[in-house]
């Protein structure tokens, strides 16, 4: 499957790479004119170096007006540990009146069972006048599906026989840079010649890149400065924490960060992010040059133009060098390095090796910034303002419990307040009832007369047995007498 991306073909790049390509000044560069830090490797890395993944290929086509093959392979080449070729269609592939070129897999049907390689690489169809000679460059994973990639409208053919075609002769030239990639650190990807010549283009790109992203972050602090309210709680909050909690929280393993910033920078589909990485792999070299010593040793940039680092990198962790406070003020101010406005022309015409060295201490030093800009903001985010936040939500908690603790005490008094005033209610309420009085007296008159109907009923009982009493003795005498007669007769 061939790729068919846009043309990544910017202006002015072919004047540029003909430039340092031609006159070899990129490769004859004195290190002793760069920083010390710039073409430092990972000590801790063992692997091989990007200069040992990065190779050149050039395939010249004599005879080209007689070739009439639809497509056609030139010789295998090496490069990173992996075999390569271009494949050319003269009459283009699946267009017309187009020049199609591709970078291929040698033996990929050959390869273990989910291989992949991951390249930047360059073709280039070179013009009698290397200025105006033809290139373009991308990014790409290479595996089983995508085995080869480049561009179908690499050039017009009509353009080809406009000094391109030199005694029926085209000269067609590959730059290859295999990619070992991480996820967890910074980390270089290009070989220093490649890099310069992918600068001379692409600079501006990286610059605006990062530019635009620490503008968003200062924004943001900016944002928390211009909250009174939330920045005089954080400041209140910060004051009265214990300068050793302090201290703990003002720093961050470095591979936690790291994996924000290759996460946040590096794209796979983006032929600026092994710039941006490498600019950002010099920056953090900067830190730790910096930390190791800020007055021995080479500087960045004069000094008039470098800010002091607001983080320090030892010992696997990113440290704030001074109080959160006064670093949020100082971030969300503080001038980022001008952007260079001269285009790459400009800059190839130049090729000093001062030019080469303000250049890339310029990147540098803008990497720099942003690796500071992120571990500031993350080492804020994800400890600082977390302790904030938890204290700002155990604060409201413990008012939360007041405000219930204050009601319930209040709900308490009311109802004790609230019960003596019912009592007193319910006493003057029963005072005030006229027939519960009467009543009573009703009640106390009802127990006088029954006792009043008690004596004279115990009176009449007893006046009944003394009337009883008289007639029994009244009559007691005839009653003998009536006796005396029956007993008479019976006689």
């Amino acid at each position: 499957m061939f790729g068919s991306s846009d043309e990544e073909i910017c202006s002015g790049f072919s004047e540029a790479i003909a430039k340092w390509s031609s006159c070899e000044q990129v490769e004859n560069v004195n290190p002793g004119t760069l920083p010390s830090y710039w073409e430092t490797d990972d000590d801790n890395d063992n692997g091989p170096k990007p200069a040992e993944l990065y190779g050149k290929f050039t395939w010249k086509l004599d005879n080209f007006s007689q070739i009439s093959k639809r497509e056609l392979r030139s010789n295998a080449f090496e490069v990173g540990g992996y075999n390569w070729y271009l494949l050319m269609y003269p009459q283009g592939c699946d267009v017309c009146n187009h020049l199609s070129l591709f970078l291929c897999v040698a033996n990929h049907d050959k390869l273990l069972p989910g291989w992949s390689h991951f390249a930047q690489f360059t073709i280039a169809v070179i013009n009698k006048d290397p200025k105006k000679s033809k290139y373009s460059d991308t990014l790409h994973r290479f595996w089983k599906k995508e085995h080869d990639w480049g561009w179908k409208k690499f050039m017009e053919l009509t353009k080809v026989m406009d000094g391109f075609i030199v005694n029926d002769t085209l000269v067609i030239k590959a730059q290859v840079q295999v990619i070992r990639e991480k996820k967890d650190c910074l980390f270089r990807c290009l070989d220093c010649q490649y890099r310069r010549e992918l600068a001379c283009v692409y600079r501006a790109n990286v610059e605006q890149i990062c530019w635009s992203f620490v503008e968003e972050k200062q924004k943001k602090l900016g944002d928390l400065l211009g909250d009174s309210a939330r920045w005089s709680s954080f400041c209140a909050f910060w004051l009265g924490v214990d300068q050793n909690v302090r201290r703990r929280m003002s720093r961050e393993q470095t591979d936690v960060i790291l994996k924000v910033v290759v996460k946040q920078f590096f794209k796979e589909k983006e032929v600026t992010s092994t710039l941006v990485m490498e600019s950002l792999y010099r920056g953090l070299k900067a830190l730790e040059w910096h930390s190791k010593s800020n007055t021995a040793g080479e500087k960045v940039m004069d000094a008039a133009e470098s800010p002091a680092p607001i983080i320090r990198v030892e010992n696997g962790m990113f440290t704030l060098v001074d109080d959160v406070l006064l670093l949020i003020e100082r971030a969300a101010i503080e001038a980022l390095p001008l952007k260079d406005e001269k285009g790459p022309q400009n800059r190839a015409k130049d090729g000093t090796y001062a030019d080469i060295k303000r250049e890339e201490s310029m990147l540098a030093e803008l990497g720099r910034r942003t690796v500071e800009i992120i571990a500031l903001t993350q080492i804020f985010s994800n400890r600082i303002e977390v302790a904030y936040q938890e204290a700002v939500a155990l604060k409201r908690q413990e008012e939360l419990i007041r405000e219930e603790e204050e009601t319930w005490h209040a709900e308490s008094e009311q109802k004790v307040n609230g019960g003596a005033a019912d009592k007193e209610k319910r006493a003057k309420k029963k005072q005030s009832k006229p027939k519960h009085s009467s009543g009573k007296g009703k009640d106390k008159r009802g127990n006088e007369n029954l006792d009043v109907s008690l004596q004279d009923k115990m009176q009449s009982e007893s006046t009944l047995h003394s009337a009883i009493d008289c007639l029994s003795l009244n009559q007691a005498p005839s009653i003998l007498e009536k006796d005396d007669t029956s007993g008479a007769v019976q006689m």
